[in-house]
């Protein structure tokens, strides 16, 4: 049996990404959930990914291979660099869960939006883009927002005002580029509830993109 290992850092994320499996995995294909909130709280505490977190996020990786995971991809952007680290220190595959969307957002025009509610996923997620568009020889310029106080106020549990913050950088701080990415899946729910017409560039969230990437490298093995 197929075994996907997914890393998250917060316990919000499963049911997401296993409501996303039951949709685009194989029905043979099983899921292992690892859960470690400290690995995205140290980061925004520090204000940037420290070695600690990034040997943390290593052992996560080694803690899903030892539990038999064929797969292992993590599901935090913030903590990007510590995945491609991972992934030079193990045999088997490690993902990413937002180089998929990368690729196809680069794959979508020159002028690309990158949106967060966090600035330490803000940068990591630029930065990937960037290297997206320099593997494939692309000039690209890149257009940053970050929802100040967005974050704060879902994290208080005022999700409205969320929803209002990030409404209004899709909207607003998003104009005349050709695609845009969401760096914190949590927002997709907000394009979701804008009317139609609000954005007019495509939106790429990672969640989706990743599982079927994970698939796909699944799909792969043993051929």
């Amino acid at each position: 049996m197929p075994t996907l290992g997914l890393i998250h850092n917060s316990a919000t994320l499963v049911p997401i990404f296993t409501e996303i499996a039951a949709r685009v995995m194989p029905a043979d294909v099983k899921l292992l959930h690892f859960v470690d909130e400290s690995t995205i709280k140290n980061t925004i505490a520090a204000g940037h990914l420290q070695k600690s977190t990034m040997r943390q996020v290593v052992r996560l990786v080694g803690s899903a291979f030892d539990a038999g995971c064929d797969v292992a991809m993590v599901t935090c952007s913030s903590i990007g660099k510590a995945v491609e680290m991972a992934a030079e220190l193990y045999d088997q595959p490690v993902l990413r869960v937002d180089r998929a969307m990368a690729e196809k957002a680069v794959a979508s025009g020159t002028r690309i939006g990158v949106v967060a509610t966090l600035s330490t996923t803000l940068q990591p997620t630029a930065d990937l883009v960037r290297r997206v568009a320099a593997e494939q020889g692309k000039q690209i310029e890149i257009v940053e927002h970050l929802c100040e106080g967005a974050f704060q106020a879902v994290m208080a549990g005022d999700g409205a005002t969320h929803d209002r913050i990030v409404s209004e950088g899709l909207t607003e701080g998003m104009k005349g580029v050709d695609a845009i990415v969401l760096a914190q899946a949590s927002m997709a729910r907000v394009v979701a509830s804008l009317p139609e017409g609000a954005v007019s560039a495509p939106v790429y969230a990672s969640p989706e993109l990743g599982m079927e990437h994970a698939r796909t490298v699944l799909a792969g093995l043993g051929k």
